[in-house]
C-alpha cells in the first residue's frame, strides 16, 4: 500500500510540474537566430526578447535595432488576456495586447494612437527550444512589411 501511495504521489508531482512548465514555456530569454530568420527590409530587428513574471502579470523586454540601425529598447507589462496595456520605449507603438491561444501560441497586436500597426503570431516549438514570430506591420512611413523571426531559448 505504501509503495502505491508513493508512486501515485510521484506521478501527481510530475503531472503538476508538466502543467506548470507548459504554461511557462514562453518565459525566459530568447535570442534572435538570424540565419533562420527572414527579416524584411523596413522591419525592425529584435535581437533579444525576455519574458518574466511581474506579480500577476508578465513583463516583456525587447532589445534590438530600428531600421536605421539605432538601438531600441521597449518594455510591456500586462496579461495574456487580449486587453491593451501600455508599451514604453518604442516610438511606433503605445499599446500592446497579447492573447494566449494555447500553451505554445500567442497573438500580439500593437497599436499607436488606437490604430493597429503590427500583428504577430508567436509559436514556441514543442521541444520549448525555439520560437517563431510571424509579423505583419506598418512602418512609420505607412509602408507595410512582413517578417519571420526565429529565436533560440537561452
Amino acid at each position: 500500500m505504501k509503495t502505491r501511495t508513493v508512486f501515485l504521489t510521484l506521478v501527481l508531482c510530475f503531472l503538476a510540474g508538466a502543467v506548470c512548465f507548459a504554461s511557462d514555456i514562453q518565459m525566459g530569454t530568447w535570442k534572435l537566430n538570424e540565419a533562420k530568420s527572414k527579416i524584411a527590409a523596413g522591419a525592425p530587428k529584435n535581437s533579444t526578447v525576455v519574458y518574466e513574471a511581474a506579480g500577476d502579470s508578465i513583463k516583456v523586454t525587447i532589445d534590438g535595432n530600428a531600421t536605421d540601425g539605432t538601438p531600441t529598447h521597449s518594455e510591456w507589462t500586462g496579461k495574456f488576456d487580449g486587453k491593451d496595456y501600455p508599451c514604453t520605449g518604442n516610438p511606433n507603438e503605445d499599446m500592446r495586447s497579447v492573447k494566449q491561444i494555447d500553451d505554445r501560441t500567442l497573438h500580439v497586436t500593437s497599436k499607436k494612437a488606437g490604430k493597429v500597426v503590427l500583428t504577430a503570431h508567436v509559436v514556441v516549438a514543442a521541444n520549448g527550444k525555439t520560437r517563431t514570430v510571424t509579423v505583419n506591420g506598418t512602418d512609420a512611413q505607412g509602408k507595410k512589411y512582413q517578417a519571420t523571426a526565429v529565436y533560440d531559448k537561452q
